[in-house]
């Protein structure tokens, strides 16, 4: 048997073993546990040479930073023939080329896709789940295809014990791009200082079960066995081992390295050190902006001993309010990347926590969102229809994709969605006298359809969940019949600020008064 050390390499040495027509398969959640070193030696590669050619790219979460790092690096038409993904919206380039039809291209839920990596792994024929019915990955509504020129059906409908599914298609994995912490001399791997664990595991797996090879990029390598509890890839599995510069291992697209991410949580500590409370008092904001408002509304949904997960954008600041109204030691936050307990990072550190109490691998984690074990999520709306329909993916000649959004929208128990009510140019300030818009959005985002459903109202409905939509000025709910408005906030006119910026006429029965005080 070869030793980790025979297998230490280059990264230009690494990424030559991959083959024309590869279908490759690559680990990390926007910048934590991205293999940075290896995509961007695959890019030099393709660029000094036109090889590789004809790739299948696959990948269950975004991974970029919006411009040049990440899966951005393999944005080139001839390296690529086709992507499978989740969430598209860091890496631009990869959704024009999709919507252009420069490529073949789906895309899947998240959760749907780290577990289908294990069906892979295991050599079994797809995935049996509910998750995207009613969707635009739904095979009636499209089955998740972007380009004209997708060329098969990776998703069906069937029918199990009297019940409709979705059976989504397991596919080759034949090299795996992973990253980790550091390798022993027997190649394996452990994680110990990396924000997420993710699905290092099946990808491995996956490739070495397809007779390819496992290229993993490390921190360093250790003189010394590792014990095995801590090993997360076993060594057996790895052809290549690269020691990456630290230009190129950075903790997440967000910092090159906080230990915060890492560090056992305390029972009494801040985001922003070691002393203190996560309680610090509510912060008495004089003047809110819309992100604030949504915030605090939506903050009032939280019931004690919850267990959460809360979206990227405008539900990252409700992890905010709820430090300040001392709420983050009685529910328990969680990431669809892994992290459990503790605040969750904004921005480009998104899918790190500081301080989490735990983290598991992501098809762990969604194992048990999609088993119904989230009491409450909320998400981002970017479009809502009168039937209570969100896309979150698609605008127009730009397709962002929807992550982990489809397993959590349909499976947690009570859902938020968060959005302003108008976008372009929007500004509104909320003091003591109530609401006042100052510039109202130049677009309304509650249309009469939207463009692409990520979310179905109407599946929603007929299983009779509690689903309310928050914005900056109104509250709806959903209904069997559609959207109801039950909130509005001080200050602002029905008719004028609410129903003459929407394209629909909401149900309007008992509308209350929206207020931001209070804990759920």
């Amino acid at each position: 048997m070869r030793t980790g050390m025979d297998r230490i390499c280059s990264a230009e040495e690494a990424v030559a073993a991959i083959a024309d027509g590869a279908s490759v398969a690559c680990s990390g959640f926007v910048g934590a546990g991205h293999p940075e070193a290896l995509t961007a030696a695959l890019e030099r590669r393709f660029l000094q040479t036109a090889g590789p050619t004809g790739l299948t790219l696959i990948y269950a979460a975004g991974q970029g930073d919006g411009q040049q790092r990440g899966l951005n690096h393999l944005a080139h038409e001839g390296l690529l023939r086709r992507v499978i993904g989740g969430h598209w919206g860091l890496c631009p380039e990869l959704g024009r080329m999709a919507l252009a039809g420069a490529i073949e291209a789906w895309n899947l839920p998240q959760g749907v896709l780290c577990h289908l990596f294990r069906e892979i792994a295991a050599g079994r024929p797809g995935l049996i789940t509910d998750v995207g019915m009613g969707t635009f990955i739904d095979p009636l509504n499209g089955g998740g295809k972007l380009s004209n020129r997708c060329s098969e059906d990776l998703v069906e409908r069937i029918e199990v014990r009297g019940k409709p599914f979705l059976l989504y298609h397991t596919f080759p994995i034949t090299t795996a791009l992973i990253r980790a912490t550091a390798a022993d001399p027997w190649g394996n791997l452990i994680l110990e200082e990396e924000a997420v664990i993710g699905d290092v595991l099946p990808l491995a797996q996956a490739a070495h079960n397809h007779g390819g090879p496992v290229i993993a990029q490390v921190q360093r390598i250790s003189e010394e066995a590792f014990s095995p509890q801590r090993v997360r890839v076993p060594g057996r599995l790895v052809t290549h081992l690269v020691l990456s510069d630290p230009s190129e291992h950075w903790q997440t697209f967000g910092v090159q390295q906080d230990e915060r991410f890492c560090a056992p949580a305390l029972p009494r500590v801040t985001r922003t050190g070691f002393e203190g409370d996560l309680s610090t008092g509510v912060a008495g904001v004089a003047c809110r902006d819309a992100r604030r408002i949504i915030a605090e509304r939506a903050c009032q949904e939280l019931q004690p001993g919850s267990i959460v997960n809360l979206g990227i954008g405008l539900p990252e600041g409700i992890a905010e309010v709820a430090r300040e109204r001392g709420l983050l030691e009685q529910v328990l936050l969680t990431l669809e990347s892994g992290p459990l307990g503790g605040e969750p990072a904004q921005g480009l550190n998104f899918g790190a926590a500081y301080l989490p109490q735990a983290i598991i691998d992501q098809p762990a984690q969604f194992d048990f969102y999609d088993g119904g074990g989230l009491d409450f999520a909320a998400l981002g709306a970017a479009e809502v229809d009168q039937l209570g329909n969100v896309n979150v993916s698609r605008f127009g000649q730009r397709f962002a994709g929807v992550g982990g959004f489809v397993n959590i929208s349909q499976k947690a128990r009570r859902l938020v969605f968060c959005g302003t009510l108008t976008t372009g140019g929007l500004d509104v300030r909320w003091d003591d006298s109530g609401l006042t818009i100052l510039q109202e959005g130049q677009v309304s985002k509650f249309v009469r359809q939207v463009q692409q459903v990520s979310f179905s109202g109407q599946v929603a409905a007929q299983q009779q969940r509690e689903v309310l939509y928050v914005t900056e000025r109104a509250v709806f709910c959903l209904t069997a019949e559609g959207l109801q408005l039950i909130e509005i906030a001080p200050g602002i006119n029905l008719q004028r600020d609410v129903l003459d910026q929407m394209q629909f006429r909401p149900i309007i029965r008992d509308v209350k008064t929206m207020t931001l005080s209070g804990v759920g």
